[in-house]
């Protein structure tokens, strides 16, 4: 995962001297269906994708990004703020957040990785081409999704207090497969439903559970 400060840094570049497109440091960039193809970037404000719109990478830094349904961009990143995919919309590249939730909705496909530091992931029957790759979110892959590519827990660096211990809970749905490697370098709770196919697990006891649900709790 790329250390947060050359992650910033190289976000700040791309939404202050980014290639011609809708480039700006302070507001919201909103791409309405039917706009000449170009990168979306801003500071401080949200990019919202219209459905069936199509938008190069999105980029910001304190904002969300939003794409429409149908909707289309090669990558989207933001460090404060949430990714919503969605339904039926496409990323060819990554989609990226520090400190944000990535939700992917029903049929929404994305070719590259999610990858997050904090920040709960909802994967809602859709596709994911090159694995999530996290240190503290919630994975929550539902029934139907397909992640390939497997599921990384990183181990966290630097120096952070917390009252409180958060132990991730990751979920993987009827009918989901995770191929590739699950690796967990933190401790976990993974539910795996008796349904789900998965691939070889390093670092975590998966536990089976029957239903549309796991177990609430923990």
């Amino acid at each position: 995962m790329k250390p947060l400060a050359a992650l910033l840094c190289a976000m700040l570049l791309a939404a202050c001297v980014g290639p011609e497109g809708s480039d700006r440091v302070n507001g919201s960039v909103d791409v309405a269906e039917g706009q000449p193809l170009a990168d979306a970037s801003t500071v401080n404000g949200a990019i919202r994708v219209a459905e069936n719109a199509a938008v190069k990478a999105a980029t910001t830094v304190n904002g969300s990004i939003t794409l429409g349904r149908n909707a289309g961009a090669t990558s989207a990143t933001t460090v404060n703020g949430s990714i919503t995919v969605g339904e039926g919309a496409h990323v060819t590249g990554n989609i990226e957040a520090v400190n944000g939730a990535i939700t992917l909705r029903r049929g929404a496909d994305v070719g590259g990785e999610l990858r997050n530091v904090n920040g709960a992931f909802a994967i809602e029957a859709a596709h994911v081409g090159g694995g999530i790759r996290t240190v503290a979110g919630d994975i929550t892959i539902g029934a139907d999704s397909r992640i390939d590519g497997g599921i990384e827990y990183e181990p966290a660096s630097g120096f952070s207090i917390s009252f409180t211990k958060h132990v991730p809970r990751v979920v993987i749905g009827p009918r989901a497969v995770v191929t590739g490697p699950l690796e967990f370098a933190r401790e976990v709770q993974l539910y795996v439903s008796d349904r789900a196919r998965i691939g070889a697990v390093t670092g975590a006891t998966p536990i089976p559970y029957s239903g549309d649900q796991p177990p609430a709790g923990g």
